[in-house]
C-alpha cells in the first residue's frame, strides 16, 4: 500500500505493528509458487466475509437465511398489499350475509374479493404503486446483491476447506481463535498480504473493525450527537439502526465519503490547510441525505411498523410480559464496546451481565405503581377467573361476541401488572449488583459509584439497557428523527468530524489508515488516571475516557494470548497483572505467574473460582489505604464472580487443565458450565467427538472471562481511589495556601470540600451535579502536547482544533476557568450557551507553510 506524501498531523504510534526488520518488507513470490489466495486485494471485505461465515456456522446456514431474508421481505409486502385491497371485511365481520345454496356457514374464501376487482382497486391506487415500485426496486437490488454475495461466500467455503483445512461441518464448533490461529499460519506459505511477512492477531482486527473501531471512539469522545437534553423527558439518548446506517453511509462507504476505499482515507482529509472547505462540502453532503431521508420518510415508516407488526404480534401475544424485558441499547453496545472487540466478544460479555443488570433495574419498582398493579392484577384476575370457568363448562361461551376478545385482553392486562410487581423474596442491594454488572461490562462512569441507589444513576443506566417496549418504539421513530438530528445537530459537527479524522487516523503497514485509538498506545491515548500516569504523553484531548485504552488493551491482550505486543505495552500488561496477583492473593508474581498462555491458570483465577477467596492475606504497598480500598473492591468483586460463575460450583481449579481431562464426570462438568455461561451455543454438539474437542477452549475461554473481570474491578477500584486522592491532596494543597494568605476569599477557601465529596464527572454520562468554575489544575491540562518525530512533546495550539482540547484557560485575575461538556458533546464554558460555529476555530494555512511531517506506523 502507498504512503501519502503529505502534511497530515497524525499521531504517532509508539511500536511498530510489524515483526523486527519487517517494516517496508514487499514480499516477492515466484510465479510457480503463487497459491490462488496470494495478495488479496481487499483484505478487509475478505477477512470481514471469513469471520461473517464463520458467525452463521457455515455456508449452507448462511445460504438459507439470506434466501429467507428475500422472501421474507417479498412476503411483508405481497401480504400487506392483499390484506389492504383484496379483503371483503364485511362479511369477515358479519356485516354482510352471504348468499349460500350448500350451505350456511360462511368460509373464509367467501370474504376474499375476485381477483380482477382486487387487481382494478390495485392499480387505481397511487400510493399503493408507488410502494410496489420502491418495494420492487428495493427487492431486485437486495436480489443481486444476494447472488453476488453467492459467489463470495462460495470462494471464503473454498478458503476455508482449501487454505485452513476446515469443513463446513467442523466449523460450528471451531472457536474465532482457533480459525484467526491458522490464518496467521497460513500466511506464511501463501501470503495474503504482501506487505508483511507474517500477520498478528492485532492486523486481522484492524481490518475487521476498522470503521467500528472509528465509530466507538467517536463515541466515546462524545463526537456523534446522540444525547439530548429534552424539555419534558430531560436527559436522553437517540440512537437507532436507520441513524446509525446514516452515519455509516456518510463517513465511510457512502457517496462521497471520507474514505476512498475500505482501508485508505481520502488525501485531501489529511492536508489541515483546506478544513474549512472540507467541512462545508462534508456539512451540505449531510444536509443532502437528510433530505433523501425526509422524502423517503413515509416509505420507510409503512416498512418499520409493518415490519414491528408481523415480527413483534406473535411474540406478545405468546409473552405479553415481552415487552417488559429488556435489552442492551445500541447505544450501550457502541458505548461499552472495547477498541478491536469483535461482535460475538461483546454480546457473550453482555449476555453474562444481563441478569445482574435485570436484578438492579427491578430493583427501582414504584411502591405506588406496585400498590395499584396489584390491584388491577387482582380484578382482571377474577374476571379471566369467571370466563374461564364458563368456557369450560359450555364452550358455547366463545360463541358470544367479544368474549375471546375479552379472555385475551385480561391476560395481557394480568401479565402486565405481574411485571411491576417485585419479587417478595428480593433484597434491595444495588451496590453490590452494580459492582457484579462492573465485573462484565467493564464501563461506569465515576459517578455511579457511590449512587447506585439513587435514581439518577437508574435513568441513566436505562440509557444503556432499556425496554425492549422503548426499542421498538425507537424503531418506529427513527424515518420521521433521523432526518432532524442530520440536518440540524450533526451538520453543525461537520468541523469537528473532518479534525477527528485528521487527527485520529494513522496508517500502519500492511492495513492501512486505522483509528489511532484502536492502536491501544498507552503512551499516544493513555490516561493517567487510569494507571498510565508517567506512561503516556497524551493530552486532554488525545486521552480516551472511562479508560477505554487501557481496558481495550488489557481485553485484547487476555483474549489473544498468542500476541506479542511492543514492549511498552508488554510492560504495562505484564505490571498490572503482577499487581493484581500480588495485592490480591498475597503470593509474590514470579512463584505464580497470572498468563492465561501457560497450562495451568492457577493462583488468582484458580482461587476465585475454585475455593474460598484468598483475598484476606492481602499485602499492602507502601500506600496502605489505596491498597485496602483495592483490595476490598476485588473481595466484593470476587464473592460476586463465584455466584455467577458457571463453573465455579462443579470445577476446582487446582491443578492443571489435562487434569480436567482426567476426571470420572467430564461430560457433566462441562455441560453444567455451559448451562449458565454466555459461552456462544455453537460450542454445543450433539456428537461427543465434536464435544470433547471443545473442553480446553471452553475452560481457556472462561478464565480470560474471569480474568478481564477482575482486572476491571481493580482497575476501576484504583481508578477511583486515585481519583480521591488527587482530591484530597488538592485540599491539602489549598489548606496549606490558606495558612499562609489571608487574601482569599471564603468561598473559595471552602471549595475544596466540595470536591472532595464528588466523584470526578464522566465525559460519556456527564453528571446532573454541576461542577465548580474554579480548581486547582496541573500544568498537563493547560494545554495540549503534540507528539513529535523524535519522540518529545512540544506545546502546540493546532491540538485545539475542535471542542475537545480547550478544557482549562486563564481569566481575568489569572483564575483557572475549567470548560464543562455539554450534553451534545462538546464544550462550553460553565453557565453559558455552547455555540457551534466554524469561526472559533483558527484557520491553518500556517501548515501549507511548514516542512511536511509524514507520521507512518510502521
Amino acid at each position: 500500500m502507498a504512503h501519502f506524501d503529505t502534511e497530515y498531523q497524525r499521531l504517532e504510534a509508539s511500536y511498530s505493528d510489524s515483526p523486527p526488520g519487517e517494516e517496508n518488507l514487499l514480499m516477492h513470490v515466484p510465479e510457480g509458487v503463487k497459491s490462488q489466495w496470494h495478495h488479496i486485494e481487499n483484505l478487509d471485505l475478505f477477512f470481514q466475509r471469513v469471520y461473517n461465515l464463520h458467525q452463521k456456522n457455515g455456508f449452507t446456514c448462511m445460504l438459507l437465511g439470506e434466501i429467507f431474508e428475500l422472501v421474507q421481505l417479498l412476503f411483508v409486502v405481497c401480504f400487506t398489499v392483499f390484506l389492504a385491497n383484496c379483503v371483503d371485511y364485511d362479511i369477515l365481520f358479519a356485516n354482510k350475509f352471504v348468499n349460500h345454496t350448500d350451505s350456511s356457514k360462511v368460509t373464509l374464501p367467501d370474504a376474499f374479493i375476485p381477483m380482477d376487482v382486487c387487481s382494478s382497486r390495485i392499480r387505481d391506487n397511487a400510493f399503493v404503486i408507488f410502494v410496489l415500485m420502491i418495494s420492487g426496486v428495493f427487492w431486485l437490488h437486495r436480489l443481486i446483491k444476494f447472488i453476488y454475495n453467492v459467489c463470495c461466500y462460495w470462494e471464503i467455503r473454498s478458503f476455508y476447506i482449501n487454505a485452513l483445512k476446515m469443513t463446513m461441518s467442523e466449523l460450528p464448533y471451531a472457536t474465532w481463535q482457533e480459525v484467526q490461529a491458522r490464518i496467521v499460519e497460513i500466511q506464511k506459505e501463501h501470503q495474503i498480504c504482501i506487505h508483511k511477512k507474517e500477520l498478528t492477531e492485532l492486523d486481522i482486527y484492524h481490518r475487521i473493525l476498522r470503521f467500528k473501531n472509528y465509530m466507538v471512539a467517536m463515541v466515546n469522545k462524545s463526537l456523534l450527537p446522540v444525547r439530548f437534553r429534552l424539555p419534558i423527558l430531560g436527559e436522553c439518548v437517540f440512537y437507532t439502526r436507520g441513524l446509525k446506517y446514516n452515519f455509516e453511509l456518510i463517513f465511510f462507504w457512502g457517496p462521497g465519503s471520507l474514505f476512498e476505499n475500505e482501508w485508505s482515507l481520502k488525501p485531501e482529509y489529511k492536508r489541515g490547510g483546506n478544513r474549512l472547505e472540507l467541512a462545508d462540502r462534508l456539512a451540505s453532503r449531510i444536509l443532502w441525505i437528510g433530505i433523501a431521508n425526509l422524502l423517503l420518510c413515509p416509505v420507510i415508516l409503512v416498512w418499520q411498523i409493518l415490519y414491528a407488526f408481523f415480527s413483534y404480534t406473535e411474540v406478545i401475544k405468546r409473552e405479553p410480559g415481552s415487552l417488559g424485558a429488556r435489552c442492551w441499547s445500541l447505544y450501550g453496545r457502541c458505548y461499552l464496546r472495547h477498541f478491536n472487540e469483535l461482535d460475538h466478544e461483546l454480546m457473550s460479555r453482555l449476555s453474562k451481565g444481563y441478569k445482574a443488570a435485570s436484578k438492579y433495574m427491578n430493583c427501582f419498582l414504584s411502591p405506588l405503581l406496585t400498590v395499584v398493579a396489584k390491584n388491577v392484577a387482582f380484578f382482571a384476575g377474577s374476571l379471566l377467573a369467571v370466563l374461564i370457568a364458563l368456557t369450560i363448562y359450555d364452550e358455547d361461551v366463545l360463541a358470544v361476541e367479544h368474549v375471546l376478545s375479552s379472555i385475551t385482553l385480561l391476560g395481557v392486562c394480568v401479565t402486565v401488572c405481574r411485571s411491576f410487581i417485585p419479587d417478595k423474596h428480593m433484597v434491595f442491594c444495588p451496590e453490590q449488583l452494580l459492582r457484579v454488572i462492573l465485573a462484565h461490562i467493564h464501563y461506569m462512569p465515576d459517578h455511579w459509584q457511590g449512587n447506585a441507589h439513587r435514581y439518577e444513576t437508574r435513568d441513566q443506566f436505562s440509557q444503556l439497557f432499556q425496554y425492549k417496549a422503548v426499542f421498538i418504539l425507537e424503531e418506529l421513530l427513527s424515518p420521521v428523527v433521523t432526518p432532524i438530528i442530520l440536518i440540524f445537530c450533526l451538520r453543525r459537527k461537520s468541523l469537528e468530524i473532518i479534525d477527528f479524522f485528521r487527527h485520529f487516523t494513522v496508517e500502519v503497514v500492511g492495513v492501512g489508515d486505522t483509528c489511532s485509538f484502536a492502536q491501544m498506545d498507552i503512551r499516544q491515548h493513555g490516561h493517567p488516571a487510569w494507571m498510565s500516569e508517567g506512561k503516556t504523553e497524551a493530552s486532554i484531548y488525545q486521552q480516551a475516557e472511562d479508560g477505554k485504552t487501557e481496558l481495550s488493551l488489557m481485553h485484547f491482550a487476555i483474549t489473544n494470548p498468542q500476541w506479542q505486543p511492543p514492549q511498552e505495552t508488554t510492560h504495562f500488561i505484564s505490571q498490572l497483572k503482577e499487581r493484581v496477583h500480588r495485592e490480591a492473593t498475597g503470593v509474590p508474581s514470579d512463584t505464580h505467574p497470572l498468563s492465561l498462555s501457560e497450562s495451568e491458570p492457577r493462583s488468582l483465577i484458580a482461587n476465585l473460582l475454585g475455593g474460598p477467596s484468598t483475598l484476606a492475606s492481602v499485602h499492602f504497598g507502601r500506600d496502605g489505604s489505596l491498597t485496602n480500598h483495592a483490595a476490598a473492591g476485588l473481595s466484593d468483586g470476587a464473592s460476586a464472580l463465584r455466584s455467577l460463575s458457571p463453573i465455579s460450583s462443579s470445577l476446582h481449579l487446582r491443578g492443571s487443565l489435562s487434569a480436567t481431562h482426567r476426571g470420572a464426570g467430564h461430560t457433566s462438568v462441562v455441560s453444567k458450565a455451559m448451562a449458565g455461561s454466555g459461552t456462544d451455543a455453537r460450542t454445543v454438539s450433539s456428537g461427543s467427538s465434536a464435544w470433547e474437542g471443545q473442553l480446553t477452549s471452553l475452560v481457556l475461554s472462561e478464565y480470560a472471562s474471569t480474568e478481564m473481570s477482575i482486572h476491571a474491578l481493580y482497575m476501576h477500584e484504583l481508578h477511583k481511589q486515585q481519583s480521591r486522592g488527587e482530591l484530597s491532596r488538592h485540599t491539602w494543597h489549598r489548606q496549606e495556601s490558606d495558612e499562609s494568605s489571608d487574601s482569599i476569599p471564603d468561598e473559595v477557601k471552602s471549595e475544596p470540600k466540595t470536591h472532595s465529596r464528588n466523584f470526578p464527572r464522566s465525559h460519556t454520562f456527564p453528571t446532573t451535579v454541576p461542577s465548580p468554575s474554579t480548581i486547582p489544575t496541573s500544568a498537563s491540562a493547560t494545554g495540549s502536547t503534540t507528539i513529535g518525530q523524535e519522540g518529545g512533546t512540544t506545546h502546540s495550539s493546532s491540538q485545539r482544533r475542535f471542542s475537545g482540547p480547550s478544557t482549562d484557560s486563564f481569566g481575568a485575575g489569572g483564575k483557572v476557568v475549567r470548560s464543562a461538556r455539554v450534553p451534545m458533546g462538546g464544550w462550553a464554558e460553565d453557565g453559558q450557551a455552547a455555540t457551534r460555529h466554524h469561526e472559533p476555530l483558527p484557520e491553518e494555512s500556517s501548515e501549507d507553510e511548514m516542512p511536511p511531517h509524514i507520521h507512518k506506523v510502521t
